[in-house]
């Protein structure tokens, strides 16, 4: 029964983790529109801010944290299927933490007018967190290796 309850919390986690990945670098993009100290410019940093620490961040160790305890609870799930999917998965959401650190600290740079990047650059990179969601959901519910 513990295994489903972390199951469960993993996912909303996973769900809301995924949300703040797809909407913090928009909050960014439009923060790049605007002069800093603009009214535009501050009310995004303002949500940014409030987005990374309340639900970002918190839903992202929760992912960790449900997604090891179900593998401390269970260590046969890394072999159902017989295959090679959960290293790649695995694999997977570590590359979209990287991805979840680089938003965050580009935010930063951007909150302190000193950011290397431009609004096309996140506005491409936004994409990938989805893309990868759709992998690792193939990987967990097909387990095709």
């Amino acid at each position: 029964m513990i295994f489903l309850w972390l199951k469960v919390f993993h996912i909303i986690s996973v769900v809301a983790w995924m949300a703040g990945l797809l909407v913090y670098p928009r909050y960014k993009i439009h923060q790049l529109k605007d002069e800093p100290g603009g009214l535009l410019f501050e009310t995004m940093k303002d949500s940014a801010i409030l987005l990374r620490k309340i639900i970002l961040t918190p839903a992202m160790m929760g992912t960790w944290i449900f997604g090891l305890g179900m593998v401390a609870s269970n260590p046969a799930i890394i072999g159902v299927g017989g295959g090679f999917w959960f290293p790649i998965k695995l694999f997977l959401v570590i590359v979209l933490t990287g991805f979840h650190g680089w938003f965050t600290a580009t935010g930063r740079k951007i909150d302190a007018q000193t950011a290397g990047t431009d609004a096309k650059r996140l506005r491409l990179l936004n994409e990938v967190p989805f893309i990868l969601l759709i992998v690792i959901t193939i990987l967990v519910v097909i387990k095709p290796f």
